[in-house]
């Protein structure tokens, strides 16, 4: 639609300048948008005002000159001139209807922007694999997904990647934690201050281990235990992770491990020595009492940052630094990462890395604030079976997965979220989630009476909608003020995807959704589709038929399904 009307305008500026009217050398930009006010028309520019030093002209005769090419356009019910030269549109009935037809035509196609050159890399989650994911980690994991579905359909290739922090003191202290469970479940002596980690899921681990190697690993060597129980633990883990994260329909396309980059290749250097060596080469490292820095004081850091300890380890600093310079190896134009709030303090060092890595302005960091549950309106810290912390896992289990998904990414991520369980878990008007989807299901419902099929579970709605409308169908008797609220809202679908990609804001769609679903339940009310008259039954069944599309598209960016029975 707005591709419609830039055409509409522009045509009326070329017009005008080919006329002499406008005296203009080549027809401006049109910039349509839309107005803040909907009582102001449909679409607004501004051309007038930004024309106006060129042509000689004041805003407001360009203005006349443009609305007098316009006033005729069969497209165009009503145009008026604003202020100093602002020109409000407001669409006909015949340019409305043609959305029902586009989106009847494009199904989940519906929306999709052409193909862009940028290939996009979105990292989230990332949780440590030492134990269950909690309820933030199902936030970033709800946000990142949708953000992913929302830059694919705005056009973009995109990488899903789930970084494993599976290097480092922390697996160690896991490991020992594990294993010093298992001695207790053998009888035997052991550690409690090595027990780091003192969550339910160690015994858990210990006891599964124990129960299918008994008493295997009481005799060897500490070491010889760590080694083994550190990566049966992490295997065990991750693979309850990725079990959680496909149950939520959230699918990586890679698994980084970090400990890959500390693995020496065949001349003995690790991807971080050469990440270093590549920074000492660009004069971004220097030496002091012992350590190797980093000069990212000099990138906008508040203070530069040491890669190598005086004992030769690496910072987790220096592997991220080794990280990033992977990602963009890989071919990414443009590298996201969603990390939770408490890494605010971590940016700015990041971004001066990949500055110096040659890549300024190629990293996006996106923060995702905190979630806290309530319940009854009391706040929730502790799970009912474990006493311990609700998981993520524990969330879905009772909310179910579009639950979840809809109230994690309905707010922005910069937003504490404040996740109210009863009102994912129901199932009226008041739960947005449940409010949405009725939409459609109400709408299948209507599909199935149009087929004297209400009664019966139809597997596909989209034949079923086919066989029931027909062919002619005669859109002009569309013009109830509650259709054509409908038909303007669909338009605007396009432009949602848009700005949610853009600004990194998925929760956009969730605020489209809701609107769109209140203004069907309005049409609802007040416009009986299946009556008498077939013309003007068929005419909104068409018309229902497109909210059906777009609300499912909508879902399908959220992440969630839209059901065709509720």
């Amino acid at each position: 639609m707005k591709a419609l009307v830039t055409q509409i305008v522009e045509d009326a500026l070329s017009a005008a300048i080919a006329s002499g009217e406008l005296p203009l050398q080549e027809v401006p930009s049109a910039d349509i948008e839309r107005p803040r006010d909907a009582t102001h028309g449909d679409w607004a520019t501004a051309v007038a005002l930004r024309s106006a030093k060129l042509a000689g002209m004041s805003p407001r005769a360009i203005a006349d000159i443009v609305v007098s090419h316009l006033s005729d356009h069969p497209d165009i019910d009503a145009v008026e001139i604003a202020g100093p030269g602002f020109i409000n549109l407001r669409l006909s009935v015949k340019a409305l209807t043609r959305i029902i037809t586009e989106v009847r035509e494009l199904r989940a196609s519906f929306g999709k922007a052409e193909p862009k050159a940028e290939y996009i890399q979105v990292e989230f989650v990332s949780a440590n694999p030492v134990g269950p994911m909690h309820v933030g980690h199902g936030r970033w994991a709800a946000l990142g997904d949708a953000l992913c579905l929302v830059l694919e359909h705005a056009g973009y290739r995109v990488q899903r990647e789930f970084y494993l922090n599976d290097e480092g003191n922390q697996m160690n202290v896991f490991a020992d934690s594990v294993a010093e469970r298992y001695l207790e479940l053998c009888g035997e002596s052991f550690d409690e201050d090595l027990i780091g980690y003192k969550g339910t899921y160690i015994k858990d681990i210990a006891a599964q281990i124990f129960e299918a190697e008994e008493r295997q690993w009481v005799e060897v060597s500490a070491s010889e235990r760590r080694s083994y129980f550190r990566q049966r633990s992490y295997d065990q883990v991750l693979s309850h992770v990725k079990s959680v994260l496909e149950r939520f329909g959230v699918a990586f396309d890679q698994w980084f491990s970090e400990h890959s980059m500390h693995v020496p290749d065949d001349e003995g250097k690790t991807e971080i020595q050469k990440s270093i060596d590549g920074l000492a080469a660009k004069g971004h490292i220097y030496e002091e009492e012992g350590a190797l820095w980093f000069k990212s004081e000099e990138l906008g850091d508040d203070k530069n940052r040491v890669l190598l300890k005086g004992d030769g380890s690496a910072t987790y600093f220096a592997a991220d630094i080794a990280y990033h310079e992977n990602k963009f190896m890989r071919g990414f134009g443009k590298v996201i990462n969603l990390w939770g709030a408490d890494h605010h303090g971590y940016i700015k060092r990041m971004e001066a890395a990949v500055a110096a890595l040659g890549h300024a302005g190629q990293l996006e960091i996106l923060l995702g604030q905190l979630v806290t549950l309530y319940r009854d309106g009391q706040l929730v810290r502790m799970s009912k079976r474990t006493g311990e912390m609700v998981t993520f896992e524990e969330l879905i289990d009772e909310v179910g997965v579009d639950a979840a998904r809809y109230h994690l990414v309905r707010i922005s991520s910069d937003q504490p979220l404040a996740f109210d369980i009863d009102q994912a878990k129901d199932q009226s008007s008041n739960n947005p989630v449940f409010y949405v989807q009725y939409a459609h299901a109400r709408i299948c419902s209507i599909l199935r009476k149009a087929g004297n099929k209400s009664g019966e579970d139809v597997a596909d709605i989209d034949a079923l909608a086919a066989a029931v409308i027909g062919e002619s169908i005669d859109l002009s008797l569309l013009s109830h003020e509650a259709e054509l609220a409908l038909m303007r809202k669909i338009s605007e679908f396009s432009e949602v995807v848009e700005r949610a990609a853009r600004d990194r804001a998925p929760f956009r769609l969730t605020h489209y959704a809701e609107e769109l679903a209140s203004l069907y339940h309005q049409f609802y009310q007040q416009c009986q589709v299946l009556g008498d008259d077939e013309a003007l039954s068929n005419a909104r069944l068409s018309l229902v038929d497109a909210v059906r599309h777009t609300l499912a598209n909508t879902l399908m960016l959220i992440g969630i399904s839209a059901p065709n029975k509720m």
